[in-house]
């Protein structure tokens, strides 16, 4: 990997292993439907120039159906329900809960027959991933918190299984503009309830907290990501999912002063290394030539595009 590739991905682990902590600041104050638009609309209108470009204006046009999927299993269901889970549970248990994305992709995959290989490695990282999930669930939460943790796994399932409606629908469209319509259509859908629920007063540090969230970890990071995928090509871009996880935990114990507990400590070696061995290793089956996404990118990138909420 070249200089600028490490310099982008160390940037990209880091941008999108912050979120967490900032969501968990942000919901003091400012309902999740509210905190949906706020993070949706200004990037709607960042990404709104590429999807309007004439080609792939047609194409979102020409699939709609596919795009309002997508969407929902993406942004609209997930943010929500992200949001609404870290008013109940820590940021880093959040975090850690969403490294089981590639995992769940897996077996979405075996069970489509878009990849029908579960070799016993990768067998061996479901079991341990969800073992790790197991640990983390039966040690550190208790009572009203199973919903907040059924919730982030809604959201981890969306995740999962959206970019297959790219791969099978969308794959010939610019990948930055079916972000795009996502993010527009996520902000017309919140905009009711967020323009009349609009937060009575916000502290520095949630004001804060939002536009880093909006400016930084989500239209700076995705540009951020594409520019990795030219970079170094799309299967190997996808290397950052397994280090996010780290960071939200590290941050919300450094920062937020959560509990660092034997679940923890027991769960997130887990957790990653299954997430690692159930993806093959850090390796997706596609074929690539290094820094040529062309022709391919669109549906390999976003096979491996980390979560939107991340």
């Amino acid at each position: 990997m070249s200089r600028r590739g490490w310099v982008l991905f160390a940037m990209l682990s880091v941008i999108w292993g912050i979120p967490y902590l900032l969501i968990r600041i942000s919901v003091r104050d400012i309902a999740p439907p509210t905190l949906v638009f706020f993070r949706t609309a200004p990037a709607a209108l960042a990404f709104l120039p590429f999807a309007l470009k004439k080609d792939t204006l047609i194409g979102l046009r020409k699939h709609w159906r596919a795009v309002v999927v997508y969407s929902v299993g993406e942004v609209c269901i997930p943010w929500l329900l992200l949001f609404r889970s870290e008013q109940r549970i820590p940021s880093s248990l959040a975090g850690l809960l969403i490294a089981t994305v590639p995992l769940i992709a897996v077996i979405w995959a075996w069970i489509t027959r878009h990849d029908s290989r579960l070799g016993w490695k990768r067998l061996a990282g479901l079991v341990l991933g969800f073992a790790g999930v197991a640990v983390l669930v039966g040690v550190d939460v208790h009572g009203s918190d199973l919903i907040a943790v059924g919730e982030v796994g809604i959201v981890a399932i969306g995740y999962a299984i959206s970019p297959f409606v790219v791969s099978r629908y969308l794959s010939q469209i610019p990948a930055i503009g079916v972000v795009g319509a996502s993010f527009v259509l996520a902000s017309l859908v919140y905009s009711p309830v967020a323009l009349t629920h609009l937060p009575k007063r916000l502290s520095p540090e949630e004001i804060t907290s939002v536009i880093i969230l909006v400016v930084v970890c989500t239209a700076a990071a995705f540009l951020i990501f594409f520019a990795l995928i030219g970079e170094v090509g799309p299967a190997r871009a996808t290397v950052v999912t397994y280090i996010n996880p780290a960071i939200a935990v590290v941050l919300g114990v450094a920062i937020l002063h959560e509990h660092f507990t034997v679940g923890f400590a027991l769960g997130v070696p887990l957790v990653l290394l299954g997430s690692f061995l159930g993806t093959g290793g850090g390796r997706q089956p596609v074929t690539e030539t290094d820094g040529d996404t062309s022709g391919a990118e669109p549906e390999t990138a976003r096979e491996g595009l980390p979560a939107l909420g991340s």
